[in-house]
């Protein structure tokens, strides 16, 4: 939807809660804003957590309305919660690092104030991002949905023996697995839990979904990339304590029987980086790839 004048002056903020010291950064970002003639607003969340007198406080869905875009400030969990919320008002999010990986929030807090002039001046790299939405299925009819930006995460209870699970892509029998799960993810989600169980890192232009199986009975078994066009289907064949995460929103006390359909969203997410951002930069300094042993001589 094109922006309008006043959209254009609206930004919308967004904390994570109970964060020492976060009141001064908060302070500087919201004077930095409104100095600069933008409107700012607080998620509602936000604003019951964080005593910022005189700005307004917005539900995601009113902010998504008004909002010409929207800074986390926060860690990746943070920037997760807000953007499934956001997804279907396409408003670009602008991430502030306060957490200890910061993928998608990668701003460091020392560097926000120039970062985000050089943003909102125009100097900015767009990052469009793809999600999966999934469903619930129990003797045809659906009985739960969800969002997810990172994966879609089946898997047995803390206890539980191995889960034995039916996969069909596009309607195409893959296989039945006995592992203690699996992990469909976008190529957002390919460097959070699918990357420690071993799936492979998809670049985020790529439209692709990554399976990942955790901890497969047959070592054959091994990660697979399908085209984000894919309908995979998820049927619980057999096991106990068995759930499907969204992300971090769990739908427990899955049968026998249940089928999880899973598709790429029609919604996108936009991140907006300073100009000059590429992901290989994200993934050297944050998958450290640029460090060496000590007393290597190689360029750092």
């Amino acid at each position: 939807m094109p922006a309008t004048p006043d959209m254009q002056k609206t930004i919308a903020l967004v904390v994570r809660p109970n964060t020492s010291g976060i009141d001064v950064p908060v302070r500087q970002l919201v004077d930095y804003l409104q100095h600069a003639g933008y409107r700012v607003v607080l998620e509602a969340g936000t604003a019951e957590h964080l005593a910022v007198d005189g700005i307004e406080a917005m539900s995601a869905a009113d902010l998504g309305a008004a909002a010409y875009a929207v800074v986390v400030m926060g860690g990746d969990g943070t920037m997760l919660g807000i953007a499934r919320q956001l997804a279907p008002y396409n408003v670009p999010l602008i991430g502030i690092n306060l957490g200890r990986l910061g993928f998608m929030t990668d701003i460091p807090v020392e560097r926000m104030i120039p970062a985000l002039a050089d943003i909102l001046g125009g100097k900015a790299r767009a990052d469009k991002r793809t999600l999966l939405e999934g469903c619930v299925k129990r003797g045809g009819e659906t009985i739960h949905c969800g969002l997810a930006v990172n994966d879609v995460v089946v898997a047995r209870g803390a206890g539980a023996g191995m889960v034995e699970l039916k996969v069909t892509v596009d309607g195409n029998f893959m296989y039945n697995q006995r592992s203690d799960g699996l992990i469909i993810a976008t190529p957002t989600g390919s460097t959070a839990y699918a990357l420690s169980a071993g799936g492979p890192l998809l670049h985020p232009s790529l439209q692709g979904v990554v399976l990942v199986p955790i901890a497969p009975h047959a070592l054959s078994n091994r990660p697979i990339v399908v085209p984000d066009s894919s309908s995979i289907t998820v049927e619980i064949v057999a096991g106990r304590d068995i759930s499907v995460n969204f992300d971090m929103q769990t739908f427990a006390s899955l049968m026998h029987g249940d089928q999880i359909v899973i598709s790429r969203s029609p919604y996108n997410m936009t991140f907006l980086h300073p100009e000059g951002w590429t992901y290989y930069d994200t993934l050297r300094e944050k998958l450290h790839w640029n460090e060496y042993p000590a007393g290597d001589s190689r360029p750092k």
